[in-house]
């Protein structure tokens, strides 16, 4: 049965810049903007709209009560950021730097990752809706406690990824690579693996294979 995908952005006419400052409270909305480094900053309920970022570089934020809707996000380094309880819907990742990003707590719906870096990233505590993660690393990430409808992985790599209290039913990881995992026995019933994948999650649960 054919995979459905989330719903690309919708980009109306954008309007080019090459300098944004932010700001709490401030609504950033159609526009289009490439090469800015917006580091180690704070901001409370930072909105983002309809607009396409690319090579943006936001190191060690920390955005409280942030939301992004309809957003193309090329090439972006958000390594170490802080997007705990933020909402994302329709926002495209695409090889952009996530790399320790902290996710937990938010709502993401609609959202694609694609050839991205997201290593000891957290998505914990996560209620994901038509959610795709496309051949992105993903080793030593944490995805505890996930709400979750339509999400898939695909190519991705998940060494070191935990997954413990995630329910995993109809859930395929098939297509994925990792050499170990962290994954909750209770919840394994209907997981989708392959033949390999069943004897690393098997030792992880600490059975002896003879």
């Amino acid at each position: 049965m054919k995979q459905l995908q989330p719903i690309a952005p919708i980009l109306p006419s954008l309007t080019t810049t090459d300098f944004l400052s932010l700001d709490d409270e401030l609504v950033i909305e159609g526009i289009s903007l490439q090469e800015q480094e917006l580091s180690y900053q704070d901001f409370r309920n930072l909105v983002f709209r309809e607009s396409q970022f690319e090579k943006l570089v936001m190191n060690r934020n920390h955005l409280e009560r942030f939301e992004c809707s309809n957003v193309r996000f090329k090439n972006c380094d958000f390594s170490n950021t802080e997007w705990f309880g933020a909402s994302f819907q329709q926002v495209h990742f695409q090889q952009c730097k996530l790399t320790g990003t902290n996710f937990a707590e938010s709502y993401l719906r609609d959202c694609l990752f694609e050839d991205c870096l997201a290593d000891y990233s957290s998505f914990s505590n996560t209620n994901l809706k038509m959610v795709h993660f496309k051949q992105t690393s993903l080793n030593d990430t944490e995805f505890v406690d996930v709400k979750w409808n339509k999400f898939q992985l695909s190519e991705c790599a998940l060494t070191g990824s935990n997954w413990f209290h995630t329910k995993l039913k109809d859930f395929d990881l098939r297509t994925n690579r990792f050499d170990k995992i962290g994954l909750s026995q209770e919840w394994l019933n209907g997981l989708k693996v392959t033949a390999e994948q069943a004897v690393i999650i098997a030792a992880g649960l600490g059975l002896i294979i003879e």
